[in-house]
């Protein structure tokens, strides 16, 4: 009786299905797009920005002062190596200081790197778009940051000075000269990381060979807390912290767009839920006097409820199928090809840590929480047309 109710006015019950449908398939698009937004800067973090974990002197990151180097640091890497599951271990020496140019100054953070290593764990060649990577026959040059070199106007070739203390707390200065400028997918980062040579930065500040830090790359990226507790055991002296950690702004934004993309699936839903209620109340107002009569016969009016019950169900989870396949479908698809967000601006995406080419996935692992909200929609949406048809009184709906 319900499935033969819900053809009574076939438009309209068409007209919901497909709106059920759309709303679906909107909620989905952007669930995926989302976590597939929250899995790209996720991946940058890891592999070109902080790795997976990162080992500093317990108080070093408080004042970055230089003198605060990894204690036995070559013997830490070699132990490092040979544990399985690290893939890679690279370290750097770290100093805050400024930059001054003809054109003006900043304040950076220096990075001291091992050219070939550092390519291999922040992608630093990749991420090159003018000039070359360093050249061990020059001394003293420095790679850029796209936004800090549009900032302080230089370009390849120009010659800047870094001036920051020594290990000895003593002032230094160092004329360096561009010999690349890179672009990241994080604009602020840009603006205040340079990268010079270990070898040059440490005989500036005087510390031999040691370094400040070591970033590991691990084979897999489960098992964090897993790999953060057993080298804290093994290196009990050392602080050792998750991306997480190193980056908690990335960690709460993936935390909050989870919840975000979960509320505008809700109120998509409960806007469709308006649509759905209007159109069994229409219903039930067009069905008062057939309603009236199924009461006279004696019809129980729990089965009344559950049959204006059926029917919302019935309208709402029958474009449930088509708005789940058809997001799967156009989703798979951009899921390969990428779905480009440079019309909003690549700046702007990279001011937030976003790349312009992203690639949406499909929330397979949501799919039951989908369901569960399409299944409260349709329970919402019930109640109220049922309450009416339960208060119809028989002798009143039949004289309608």
């Amino acid at each position: 009786m319900a499935w033969r109710n819900i053809w009574r006015n076939k438009t309209r019950s068409i007209v919901i299905m497909l709106s059920i449908a759309l709303g679906l398939f909107s909620g989905i698009a952007i669930l995926s797009l989302y976590q597939g937004m929250m899995d790209s800067r996720v991946r940058t973090v890891i592999d070109a920005e902080v790795g997976h974990l990162q080992m500093h002197h317990p108080e070093f990151k408080n004042d970055y002062e230089p003198e605060l180097t990894i204690k036995n640091g070559q013997q830490v890497l070699k132990s490092l190596i040979s544990i399985t599951g690290i893939k890679l271990a690279v370290p750097r020496s770290i100093s805050t200081g400024m930059l001054s140019s003809a054109s003006g100054s900043a304040g950076v953070q220096i990075n001291g790197v091992i050219p070939v290593q550092e390519y291999l764990v922040s992608q630093l060649r990749k991420k090159i778009i003018d000039g070359k990577v360093f050249d061990q026959e020059k001394k003293n040059q420095i790679i850029i940051g796209k936004k800090l070199a549009d900032k302080l106007k230089l370009k390849i070739g120009s010659r800047l000075v870094l001036t920051f203390t020594d290990s000895s707390r003593e002032i230094v200065s160092g004329a360096f000269r561009v010999c690349a400028i890179y672009r990241s997918d994080n604009s602020p980062l840009d603006e205040r990381n340079v990268y010079v040579t270990m070898k040059a930065l440490n005989s500036m500040l005087n510390i031999g060979q040691s370094f400040h830090e070591i970033v590991l790359i691990l084979v897999q990226d489960g098992n964090l807390d897993a790999f953060k507790e057993q080298l804290s055991r093994q290196f009990p002296d050392l602080k050792i912290e998750t991306w997480q950690e190193v980056s908690p702004e990335t960690n709460l934004l993936v935390k909050t767009t989870n919840q975000y993309s979960y509320i505008i699936m809700i109120i998509i839903m409960l806007a469709l839920a308006f649509g759905i209620v209007n159109t069994m109340l229409m219903a039930i107002l067009e069905r008062t006097k057939e309603i009236g009569m199924m009461l006279a016969l004696g019809t129980n009016r729990i089965k009344i409820f559950f049959l204006v019950l059926l029917e919302t169900f019935i309208l709402t989870f029958a474009g449930t199928p088509i708005g789940i396949f058809s997001a799967w479908g156009i989703i798979s698809y951009f899921q390969k090809k990428g779905l480009d967000l440079s019309g909003m601006g690549n700046e702007m995406m990279n001011s937030f840590g976003f790349g312009s080419i992203i690639f949406p996935e499909f929330p397979a692992d949501k799919i039951l929480d989908v369901f569960l909200i399409v299944f409260l929609t349709a329970l919402l949406s019930c109640l109220f047309p049922a309450l009416k048809a339960l208060r119809l009184q028989p002798v009143e709906a039949l004289r309608r």
